[in-house]
């Protein structure tokens, strides 16, 4: 059996243009709430994604941690925000549920390394599954 080694693409925090923009929309009573979920996502939120599985960690206090395998994955969503140049991204899992990434810097690209990465565990189950002499 080959174990292959497991390479980081992207490991930080959610982007910082998030917390610029919505620290500016703060000025306002409106914008409050948003200032405040900026502040704990850019304290507490941390991503890794790897070519063997996606974490997240998050939470109050960043107490809570998720990881997911791309065989598990269904399906990608993601929309643009901060005019671009970020983004929020949810992965379906075949049993339905769902995890969402906030502010992802550079999503486009993660969004693509994701899709390859699925592509290439489902052509590794599918073989895996081929049966021989």
């Amino acid at each position: 059996m080959i174990l292959s080694e497991e390479k980081v693409f992207y490991e930080g925090p959610p982007a910082k243009e998030d917390l610029i923009f919505n620290l500016l929309a703060g000025i306002t009573l409106i914008g409050l709430p948003f200032t405040f979920g900026a502040v704990v996502r850019a304290m507490w939120l941390r991503f890794k994604i790897t070519n063997k599985r996606i974490s997240v960690t998050g939470g109050w206090l960043g107490r809570d941690k998720t990881q997911i395998a791309y065989n598990q994955i269904n399906e990608i969503r993601s929309i643009p925000r901060g005019l671009g140049s970020y983004g929020d991204m949810v992965l379906v899992t075949k049993d339905g549920a769902r995890l969402e990434m906030r502010s992802m810097p550079n999503f486009r690209e993660v969004s693509n390394f994701i899709e390859e990465q699925i592509n290439q565990s489902s052509s590794k189950s599918s073989s895996d599954n081929a049966m021989g002499f």
